[in-house]
């Protein structure tokens, strides 16, 4: 695989990864709503943050590659 193709399937991730940060913003605000306990709010924002992480991480991974 080269690597300007390896660049597109990795930028071809970042939708995924921002659908799951919107499922845990649905999930918090349900929890926020709901008066969950705040094991649970802890755990929206931890999924959150690894979501953010990822597309930082995937969007300069398929930088890197591409030089």
């Amino acid at each position: 695989m080269s690597s300007l193709e390896y660049s597109i399937s990795m930028r071809g991730s970042i939708p995924v990864i921002v659908a799951g940060i919107i499922a845990w913003i649905v999930v918090l605000v349900f929890a926020l709503a709901l008066s969950a306990e705040a094991k649970v709010l802890y755990t929206c924002a931890v999924g959150i943050t690894f979501g953010l992480m990822g597309i930082r991480y995937t969007i300069r991974r398929a930088k890197r590659e591409s030089n």
